[in-house]
């Protein structure tokens, strides 16, 4: 075990993207332990959207990373040593242990014991088995609802909680069209994970794409982006459409309040919209981690991943969201 905690703590709010002045390393002795706590070495950190906003001004569902304050961020990794008996030597953990190589845990950490499953990763449980599996299907499940023969769209479906997302709604027998970016990851969502058209928001033509690829309107529209695309869709919404909002990551960045310019729509077709925070559902945790652990043993659902590797590259890593540069969970090893 090392003897230096590697930390990047937040230097300066950035403007725009993150770049070299946005934070600053701080080794630090390794924590020591006292009663009631355990000491986890982090193996995997989480890569999310939710990364840029919270190191902005504005409190969002949890207060902003202070200045100085190590980076916050999910991760997983296992015990090195304890003085806790619900976190006992070599268990693996989960919890939001931010950017750093140790985390201590203790009662008021939130932090998950994940179960030994033979043939997953250890990194599944920062995707499809953890925090992002558990969003897709509350949102696509729970708030989306899709019926077989509806039609549901998916943004941002190459990334990590859009593939899983799209995946369940085809699994309920829906119509599934993922938008992405690029022929590439368009070419994916079809071939590889089954869906049935997808839509490349960096082609001229989306416009009349999308058209094409929902002649009968939309029933469900499972929302990762915001802005003009999030409008296109809303024109094309049917009665008693529903809008799990889960993100609306074309403005992360910029820091400007999000416009619905196509709100009529919601009006005149009784459409449903639910925001929804994946904190507020830790409850249902384990019982779904086991019915998407299930899909995944019996193949109807695919995990898709990107691993950037060395602590260094975790920054960077935030950008690679916005040019979208990963394909399905963006993970740092360290």
């Amino acid at each position: 075990m090392s003897d230096t905690n590697r930390r990047l703590i937040l230097r300066e709010r950035p403007t725009g993207r993150i770049d070299d002045t946005t934070f600053q390393l701080d080794p630090q002795p390794v924590p020591e332990i006292g009663d009631g706590e355990a000491l986890v070495r982090i193996e995997y950190i989480s890569v999310d959207p939710t990364n840029r906003m919270w190191i902005g001004e504005e409190p969002t569902y949890l207060p902003p990373v202070a200045i100085g304050e190590v980076m916050r961020a999910g991760g997983v990794g296992r015990v090195v040593a304890s003085r806790h008996p619900g976190y006992p030597e070599g268990a693996l953990v989960q919890g939001l242990f931010g950017w750093q190589d140790y985390a201590v845990l203790s009662d008021a950490a939130g932090a998950f014991v994940m179960p030994e499953i033979p043939g997953v990763t250890t990194s599944s449980f920062l995707g499809v088995l953890g925090m992002t599996g558990l969003t897709a299907y509350v949102g696509m499940h729970d708030i989306g609802r899709p019926q077989e023969g509806e039609t549901v769209v998916v943004s941002a479906a190459a990334g990590a909680v859009g593939s899983v997302a799209a995946q369940i709604a085809k699994i309920a027998g829906a119509r599934v069209v993922g938008i992405a970016g690029g022929a590439e990851k368009c070419a994916m969502l079809v071939d590889d994970l089954g869906l049935d058209a997808a839509v490349d928001y960096k082609a001229d033509d989306w416009r009349a794409q999308l058209k094409a690829a929902t002649p009968d309107g939309i029933d469900v529209d499972f929302e990762n982006v915001g802005g003009e695309i999030m409008d296109a869709i809303f024109g094309r919404l049917n009665l008693r459409a529903r809008v799990p909002l889960c993100g609306l990551i074309s403005g992360y960045n910029d820091g400007e309040p999000q416009q619905m310019r196509a709100f009529g729509r919601v009006l005149t077709n009784r459409v449903l919209i639910q925001g929804f925070i994946v904190l507020d559902h830790f409850g249902q945790a384990q019982e779904v981690a086991q019915i998407l652990g299930g899909w995944m043993a019996e193949g109807r659902l695919k995990a898709q991943e990107t691993v950037v590797e060395g602590f260094e590259g975790l920054p960077d890593a935030v950008n690679m969201l916005f040019d979208g540069r990963n394909v399905g969970k963006l993970v740092v090893r360290i």
